[in-house]
């Protein structure tokens, strides 16, 4: 046997059934479901010449998240706040407080860095 066939079929040997099983409690008002799965495992223990390893299996229970549901991992979470009048006016104001502020050569990286600054200040006073 060589080394990709035996990879394969230890593979296959630990998936063992992947069949999920579904409980679902209800107490009062509230509801709960919890999905579960048998795993099959194998551990190898590793022996000495007088007394030779072994193969240790057994199956376990895992709690698995439930078909068609959403869990609070997968929820997409979306950020509405919308900061673009805030961004254009803080521009505004920070590339005319830059021009009024700067003198000659200075100019020609103040008044962007000004416009910059003052749309990421007016972002965050606007609800960004």
């Amino acid at each position: 046997m060589n080394f990709k066939s035996a990879i394969l079929s230890i593979l296959l040997i630990y998936t063992g059934s992947t069949s999920i099983h579904a409980d679902e409690y209800q107490r009062g008002f509230s509801s709960s479901r919890t999905c579960t799965r048998n795993e099959y495992r194998e551990e190898y223990i590793p022996g000495t010449r007088n007394d030779p390893g072994y193969v240790k299996k057994w199956e376990e229970t895992v709690e698995v998240p439930c078909p068609g549901t959403n869990s609070a991992t997968e929820k997409n979470e979306f950020d509405n706040n919308d900061c673009s009048e805030g961004t254009i006016a803080g521009g505004i104001l920070g590339g005319g407080l830059a021009t009024a502020i700067s003198r000659g050569k200075d100019r020609w990286w103040a008044i962007p860095a000004g416009v910059i600054g003052g749309s990421m200040v007016g972002c965050e006073i606007d609800g960004g």
